[in-house]
């Protein structure tokens, strides 16, 4: 099988979200736009509540899933359809805004790390207008896989026998979080024709021989595995696949729709106060 080698390095750059929270975005740059099905990646990470404590209030989404990754920390999320959920450390949640959802994310705390991913997987035509959905996941119900050195964590797809909560029935999404003592070597299979991308997030790792620093994405070229060897430090990174969509994206802010007349008619929707149209079916956390 033939190992996946890096097509384009995509440094993060600090946005500004929500009420003024500083995040590290690689998807959703001028850098990498999009990366089909993949809309935007985003790490949050701070140990001052200065950073984090405004959180993120009341914001619209449509044409979208969600899938946030808390590290460390608590979040609150609330939504305008009366869900409410506590995101704690090692945890997940996945939402599917689809036809419209308003909802707040919130620290609830006041002090300590606050540090995760937030990722946006876009949704296939027939799904954008469908009814949202909201699930959560407990850091115990996420299978944690420990060997020689080496740790993995699988929120969705599957890695050696084991499976991760998340499923994406559209995209069909791989989400590793893979933690390797100082020079190690890791693979894994990941589908041929997939989109996929590695973001490190603590230490360095060499792939295909060339060196991927800290808070840096890497996309990769297709093939069927991934290899990489952490340098010589503990290294922490995410590795995300999925099956692209093939559809156009047409993207405002936090609706993204296929047409720009589906993105006026959302404006439309949100200044008419009609976003909402069904409550968010809600699972409760495993």
């Amino acid at each position: 099988m033939r190992d996946r080698a890096i097509r384009q390095h995509v440094d993060a750059m600090a946005v500004s979200e929500g009420a003024g929270v500083n995040v590290l975005r690689t998807v959703g740059l001028p850098a990498l736009r999009h990366f089909d099905p993949f809309l935007m990646l985003d790490h949050f990470s701070s140990d001052d509540p200065d950073d984090y404590n405004a959180g993120f209030p009341d914001h619209p989404h449509r044409g979208f899933v969600t899938l946030t990754y808390m590290l460390d920390g608590h979040m609150e999320h609330r939504d305008s359809m009366g869900n409410r959920g506590d995101l704690l450390a090692g945890g997940a949640q996945w939402m599917k805004a689809a036809s419209g959802v308003i909802h707040s994310e919130m620290p609830r705390q006041t002090e300590g790390l606050m540090r995760g991913f937030q990722l946006w997987i876009n949704l296939p035509a027939e799904q954008k207008m469908s009814d949202p959905a909201y699930q959560e996941f407990t850091a115990a119900s996420i299978p944690t896989l420990t060997k020689a050195g080496t740790t993995v964590r699988v929120l969705a797809g599957c890695f050696g026998d084991a499976r991760g909560p998340i499923a994406d029935p559209y995209t069909d999404v791989l989400f590793l979080d893979v933690t390797l003592d100082a020079g190690l070597e890791f693979r894994s299979e990941v589908k041929k024709g997939y989109a996929a991308f590695l973001y490190v997030f603590e230490g360095e790792l060499h792939v295909d021989g060339k060196q991927l620093p800290g808070h840096q994405l890497a996309v990769l070229g297709d093939g069927e595995t991934v290899c990489v060897r952490s340098a010589d430090e503990r290294t922490r990174f995410i590795l995300v696949a999925g099956r692209p969509l093939g559809e156009p994206i047409c993207q405002h802010g936090p609706f993204v729709m296929n047409t720009r007349e589906q993105i006026e008619e959302t404006l439309a929707d949100y200044r008419q106060n009609r976003l909402v149209r069904k409550r968010a079916v809600a699972t409760a956390a495993r």
